[in-house]
């Protein structure tokens, strides 16, 4: 019998286990569920947290509906509660002449007034000025805005004087019924100013000249390019004695005084806030307490009234820096540097 040679078969080895890489992540089947407890934890009271809102929000509009019968439709769209709107005047006072959103400038102050005095539950309006003052025409546009508000709505309006109220500022005011100012302030300077600079030295010392090609022979007046001739400041001072004018007018009106004795008060001159009152230019020293109690009083919702306020946060951002370092109030570096000619009522040592 023939042996039959078998081959030896190979073993197959066991599969190996599963090697972990190192920098593969492990799970950790007790920490996994701790987190899906938090989870659950917070889902749960959130679900606390909504239904108890839900219940309060339920229970009262059940409790209103109850309460609600015809002795009570009387209530139903009465008016909020009175108060007190204050409207800030702060930095000198322009025209904006840019589009941009930031910009700020009489108009917006005007608007503001308007917007105020529609208000039914504004029953007074207290400027808080602190400026000394601006161009006349943007003056004359708050001053107008005061003088239509008041004649529409009978309202009172109080004029408070900060740090500063000289000028254009004390023109704004002289439309109000009331003033208080701060002892301290610094007001008056009632009159106009109109400046203009002169390069004509430094240009003939550098060798330059300007040539100018015009339609009349007052059509460059003011330039700053050469020297102002006698004729061009006599028009000049016509402007002046006719703005000043219309500025003594106003304060003779507004204070209830003879013109000939505001002009006695108008020649340039600043008064402290005592100086003031002891002249008749103000009505009351105080703070803006005492400026808030006085339009309380005028508008017939007594002494400490709810402060309204129509100033968005943003707007009110720009306000508190203009105030501080001057920026953003429309003012173009024309106006800065003095380059061309400007008719202000401002006190110039602001």
């Amino acid at each position: 019998m023939e042996e039959q040679n078998i081959p030896a078969q190979t073993p197959v080895p066991a599969p190996a286990a599963p090697q972990i890489h190192p920098s593969q992540p492990q799970t950790n089947p007790s920490r996994t569920k701790f987190w899906l407890k938090i989870i659950a934890a917070l889902y749960a009271a959130a679900l606390v947290a909504s239904f108890v809102v839900i219940s309060k929000v339920d229970g009262a509009s059940k409790s209103r509906s109850k309460d609600m019968d015809l002795s009570n439709l009387a209530g139903i769209g009465a008016a909020k509660k009175d108060a007190v709107a204050v409207i800030p005047i702060f930095g000198a006072i322009y025209q904006t002449d840019s589009s941009k959103v930031w910009e700020r400038g009489s108009q917006q102050i005007a608007k503001r007034i308007k917007a105020a005095a529609d208000k039914k539950e504004v029953k007074a309006i207290l400027l808080d000025i602190n400026t000394p003052g601006g161009s006349v025409g943007a003056v004359q546009e708050i001053y107008s805005a005061i003088l239509r508000a008041k004649a529409e709505t009978k309202k009172p309006f109080v004029a408070r004087f900060g740090d500063v109220s000289a000028s254009g500022g004390y023109y704004v005011a002289s439309a109000c019924d009331k003033i208080v100012s701060e002892p301290g302030t610094i007001t008056g300077s009632i009159g106009v100013i109109l400046s203009a600079s002169n390069f004509a030295g430094l240009m003939n010392k550098v060798g330059m000249r300007s040539e100018v090609i015009k339609s009349g022979k007052f059509k460059d007046i003011g330039s700053p390019m050469r020297d102002m001739t006698a004729e061009e400041r006599k028009l000049l001072q016509t402007l002046i004695d006719d703005s000043y004018d219309q500025f003594v007018t106003v304060v003779s009106e507004g204070r209830k005084m003879p013109i000939t004795e505001v002009k006695t008060l108008s020649d340039g001159r600043i008064y402290t806030g005592r100086q003031a009152l002891d002249v008749g230019l103000v009505d009351k020293l105080g703070d803006l307490q005492d400026a808030l109690d006085m339009a309380g009083e005028m508008g017939h919702i007594g002494k400490n009234p709810r402060v309204y306020r129509e100033m968005d946060p943003i707007d009110q951002f720009f306000s508190i820096l203009e105030s501080k370092v001057g920026f953003f109030s429309g003012v173009s570096l024309e106006k800065v540097v003095g380059v061309s000619p400007k008719l202000e009522y401002r006190w110039y040592g602001f």
